[in-house]
């Protein structure tokens, strides 16, 4: 169901660009791990002493954990050398690869299903493990399974990593900086939870 939501989703062009690779060997999973753990030995030292304690007491994936791994790629190929609507933006076929993952979500979501993005990984790691063609690239490498809870709020807001931001904050109208009017300001204030 959640692949038949995900293959679903809108596409420039309907070019439909994605795969979905599903991992379930032990081997390849621990391997991927591997690729994990030398991106986020790197990716911890980017960040401010002060958020180190933080970040490292984070749950950032769940690999081995997870009973299926997927990754959800884009043929940058698929259609052709000219698609409708991604003439003058080729990165719309990940756009819309990003697409077929929040369906994917969604949909998982709505069957109690928990996903993780693991994000924090050298996309040309996942390629040579994969055996993704040159022309194929990972977009989102996923883990899904059925968990204790879902969470009421993102747990990186739960656990004081960052705040949602104010969705008013957010909004211009008409030109980037320009304020919404008061009626849109009105409109968005009755509807955003905080």
């Amino acid at each position: 169901q959640v692949l038949t939501a995900a293959h679903h989703a809108p596409s420039v062009g309907f070019m439909q660009p994605w795969n979905f690779l599903v991992i379930k060997g032990q081997t390849i999973k621990e391997e991927i791990l591997a690729a994990f753990q030398k991106a986020n030995a790197e990716a911890a030292l980017l960040f401010p002493s002060e958020k180190q304690a933080l970040y490292h007491s984070l749950k950032l994936e769940g690999i081995t954990a997870a009973p299926i791994n997927l990754c959800i790629t884009c043929d940058r190929e698929r259609g052709g050398p000219v698609v409708l609507g991604r003439t003058h933006n080729r990165d719309t076929d990940l756009y819309s690869t990003v697409c077929a993952v929040q369906n994917l979500w969604l949909a998982a979501r709505a069957e109690g299903l928990g996903v993780g993005w693991v994000s924090i990984c050298n996309a040309a790691d996942l390629s040579r493990i994969l055996n993704l063609p040159d022309h194929v690239v990972p977009v989102a490498h996923l883990c899904l399974g059925w968990v204790k809870e879902l969470h009421a709020s993102p747990e990186l807001e739960a656990r004081g990593w960052r705040k949602r931001l104010d969705l008013a904050g957010l909004v211009f109208q008409d030109q980037w900086g320009k304020s919404a009017s008061n009626e849109l300001k009105v409109s968005i204030n009755n509807r955003d939870p905080g």
